[in-house]
C-alpha cells in the first residue's frame, strides 16, 4: 500500500516559498545544501542557493517532505487540494502567518482561509476541529 512521502508545489520563486513553509510549520526546514547538492547546481550553472529550481522542505519528525518546484507558468485557477493547518489559537496564528507574508482570504466560523506568497490557499483550524 502507498504512503505519502512528498508534498509538492509548483511555484514561480521556490527558494521563497520554501523559506515561508518552513517557518510557518512546526518541526520544518529548508534541507542543508551539502557539497554534493552545491556541486550539482554548480553543473547546471546555478552559483546561488536561491536560484535553486528544486527546493526540499524537511520535517524533523519524519512527516512529509515538501518540495517546492520551479515552473514556468503562472497558477491559473483556484487549488484543487490544499493543506490544513492546526493551532490552539486560530486567529494567532494567522496574524503570525501574515508576518511571514500570507494573505487572509476569508474568514468562516470555524476555519481562516489564507494565501501563501506565492497565492496557493491553505487553511487554520483550531486544534479542536
Amino acid at each position: 500500500m502507498a504512503r505519502l512521502r512528498d508534498i509538492v508545489l509548483d511555484c514561480a520563486r521556490p527558494a521563497a516559498t520554501a523559506r515561508f513553509w518552513a517557518a510557518a510549520l512546526d518541526g520544518y526546514a529548508v534541507a542543508p545544501y551539502d557539497d554534493e547538492e552545491l556541486a550539482r547546481l554548480r553543473a547546471l550553472g546555478i552559483t546561488d542557493v536561491e536560484d535553486d529550481p528544486t527546493v526540499l522542505v524537511e520535517s524533523r519528525e519524519g512527516g512529509p517532505r515538501m518540495w517546492f518546484q520551479l515552473v514556468p507558468e503562472g497558477r491559473s485557477c483556484k487549488n484543487r487540494v490544499h493543506l490544513d493547518l492546526a493551532a490552539p489559537d486560530r486567529q494567532a496564528e494567522a496574524e503570525r502567518l501574515v508576518g511571514l507574508g500570507a494573505t487572509v482570504l476569508d474568514r468562516f466560523p470555524d476555519h481562516l482561509v489564507l494565501a501563501d506568497p506565492e497565492g496557493n490557499e491553505f487553511c487554520v483550524i483550531g486544534e479542536d476541529g
